[in-house]
């Protein structure tokens, strides 16, 4: 006889490992499966570094949900003695009516938030490691930063296992079915039951949520990391988090962490990608030609020959907002998927809202703009 859980989760990176953790404290017995080993790199949950902020140029719908997180990182960080989250600032480099900068503009100035404003004459004189268009605007949220990731996604499977949640590594999952009141997820090794089905599986999310007919799409991004050739981008010497929002694209990356390297990524553009577990991992010619002539515009003091990259997966909503909703037919399924490169800095409190909806099947969070309905 199958064992059966309040709650399976299929997946268990940023967003999963979250709602195992959430759920679990709650006194729900979770059972959370994962198709490869735990805090892989094969997904979207990985790479060393995220950036967090709460001036949202994306959406200030947004921006409750990020102060949430703020404090759901605070209480990780203080529950396991570790630092997961570097207030280092956030600097936003574009055009003055460009989405970056005024949305972020108006996100602060619609929430209160702190938000300095500086010309690019300015900016310059406050980072002298940076080049700035001269006719751009630059927005630096002192209170934003960045995540590390892998520590991130750990500590939370580590809390979800010390309240008791089972956590599997290597099961791939072959289906689910529901009922309405149970679900069954069938996996190679065997048949586990549930009252309710959390389906946090990223770019997998497609092949469990077949049947809504939800176009989303995947994504091929990589990241490097280039020698820094004098110490002023280590994060000992306050340099923010960066992004800069170009004609041609947008990059961003993180101060060296190591003292050695730092990191940068391109936000735009990037390879689809039919099936994520068949993925390209080298770094293309032409990735590293765009990320080399981005170095060489804004951030002079970088060797161009990195010394390593990553890949990693945007999966990506039709609008490249969030969904985070209940199955419209299976009211004990809740989803989140399609976090389209922007969803990590939220993974706990998405982990809070999948565990209100998985066990009361609402939540008190503001997630209607993320719900299922819009594509319909």
């Amino acid at each position: 006889m199958a064992q059966v859980y309040d709650v399976i989760v299929l997946g268990v990176g940023g967003m999963g490992s979250a709602t195992c953790h959430h759920l679990a404290r709650r006194g729900a017995k979770v059972l959370g499966l994962e198709q490869f080993a735990l805090n892989h790199d094969r997904g979207s949950s990985h790479g060393e570094s995220r950036m967090i902020r709460q001036a949202y140029f994306e959406h200030p719908d947004y921006v409750p949900l990020l102060l949430r997180a703020y404090e759901l990182w605070s209480e990780l960080e203080q529950t396991l003695g570790q630092t997961l989250f570097y207030r280092t600032g956030v600097m936003i480099s574009g055009g003055p009516n460009g989405e970056a900068f005024a949305g972020a503009k108006l996100a602060a100035s619609l929430h209160h938030l702190p938000l300095e404003e500086l010309t690019a004459e300015s900016a310059a004189a406050r980072w002298p490691s940076f080049r700035f268009p001269s006719d751009h605007s630059v927005a630096f949220e002192p209170a934003a930063g960045l995540l590390l990731v892998e520590k991130c996604v750990q500590s939370h499977i580590e809390l979800a296992r010390r309240f008791g949640a089972e956590v599997r590594a290597n099961e791939n999952v072959c289906g689910w079915s529901s009922n309405g009141q149970t679900v069954a997820v069938k996996t190679q090794s065997g048949e586990f039951q549930a009252r309710s089905l959390v389906v946090t599986a990223g770019a997998w999310a497609s092949r469990c949520i077949s049947d809504l007919g939800v176009p989303l799409s995947v994504l091929r991004k990589v990241v490097a990391w280039f020698p820094i050739r004098t110490g002023e981008y280590r994060i000992e010497q306050k340099i923010p988090a960066y992004f800069f929002d170009l004609p041609h694209g947008r990059f961003y990356g993180f101060p060296s962490l190591d003292g050695k390297t730092i990191k940068i990524a391109e936000h735009s553009g990037g390879q689809p990608i039919d099936d994520p577990t068949v993925v390209d991992r080298s770094l293309l010619p032409v990735e590293l030609q765009r990320l080399q002539a981005t170095l060489a515009d804004h951030m002079p003091g970088i060797d161009p020959s990195p010394e390593r990259h990553s890949t990693c997966l945007y999966t990506m909503s039709p609008d490249s907002h969030f969904i985070v909703d209940l199955h419209p037919q299976w009211k004990n399924v809740a989803i989140a998927c399609g976090f389209s490169g922007h969803g990590f800095k939220f993974v706990p409190v998405i982990g809070e809202v999948l565990a209100d909806l998985a066990l009361n099947g609402r939540t008190e969070h503001s997630t209607q703009f993320l719900g299922l309905s819009r594509f319909q």
